[in-house]
């Protein structure tokens, strides 16, 4: 059971056709897009992946798709937990765990859905635990939406000490805070992801287990190469540092629809349609576009820079 779900991990997004469907031939060309560029474990169902905004249906498929469309190369875990009921969440959770991926990751937040304490999450906890085959592997994830659920030390430790638990995507967005969990780890094989850009690097440094952050969607390789090379005293890897952290500043300026006008213009897939973003990103963020221009600009030197250097 213990599998490795860490490294770059791109928080997938959902291509859906301009009708509100599922691209399925965009999301195989996605995929391969992933792979191609470094990714090490796909997280197919997310809140970039629009998550809740979809069917347990869809996000059934989606999982099981990518799955196939992974096929070994590299590991799949979904998450998919959306519900507020328990009786829902059974459904979910028991769902989206017969997709054949490598971790089912939960959610925080729907461990404790009315933010109440510890031991309304330990109650939940011990309640998935009983549904869920016991040999598959799970994760944590600290989804901001529809809020953040940190989880405390105490809480951290109780998840690990389960056994079960191979990864959480931290969003604490707080180099002490992932210091302090990965000395919490130990050799556990629970393994800390920062999905923060500005402390990528040092994330890394202190151990975090690779990067999840919303901009695996954009440079994806860059990260890689980061993550590679984060104690490597250079030039290229401090401005690298630098580059990624102010590009992932435009997250607020639409994502995931930002990430969606990306993969059109490299022809990924065809249509921008967003059931989260649903308004049009140019006319509510001024200058975005321009943004997206220097961000690629700025990626295809970076990309230059790292060959030149290889």
């Amino acid at each position: 059971m213990k599998i490795q779900a860490q490294g770059i991990v791109p928080v997938m997004l959902t291509p859906f056709t301009p009708d509100n469907r599922i691209d399925w031939e965009g999301l195989e060309r996605l995929v391969e897009w992933y792979i191609a560029n470094g990714a090490d474990t796909l997280f197919a169902v997310c809140q970039s992946s629009e998550m809740q905004k979809l069917s347990l249906e869809e996000r059934v498929e989606l999982s099981k798709r990518v799955v196939s469309l992974a096929a070994g190369r590299v590991r799949v875990i979904s998450s998919g937990h959306i519900s507020d009921s328990r009786d829902d969440q059974r459904a979910e959770l028991v769902a989206m765990a017969g997709t054949g991926i490598d971790a089912l990751v939960l959610v925080s937040n729907r461990l404790d859905t009315r933010n109440a304490g510890t031991e309304a999450l330990r109650s939940s906890l011990d309640a998935i635990l009983s549904w869920l085959p016991s040999d598959l592997a799970l994760g944590l994830y600290e989804c901001p939406a529809p809020y953040r659920r940190l989880l405390s030390d105490d809480e951290f430790k109780l998840c690990r000490d389960t056994g079960r638990f191979v990864t959480l995507k931290d969003v604490s967005c707080d180099l002490e805070t992932v210091k302090r969990r990965v000395a919490l780890s130990g050799d556990s094989g629970f393994a800390i992801v920062n999905a923060n850009a500005a402390i990528a690097s040092a994330a890394i440094r202190a151990g975090s287990k690779g990067f999840s952050g919303v901009f695996t969607n954009i440079h994806p390789d860059l990260y890689a190469w980061l993550y590679k090379h984060a104690s490597e005293d250079s030039d290229l890897r401090r401005e690298l540092e630098i580059f990624l952290a102010l590009a992932a500043m435009a997250e607020p300026m639409g994502y995931p629809g930002l990430a969606k006008v990306w993969h059109k213009r490299l022809g990924t897939f065809d249509s921008i349609h967003s059931r989260v973003t649903d308004y049009d990103i140019a006319e509510r963020h001024w200058a975005v576009m321009d943004l997206l221009d220097h961000i690629q600009q700025g990626t295809e030197t970076f990309r230059e820079r790292i060959n030149q250097a290889s």
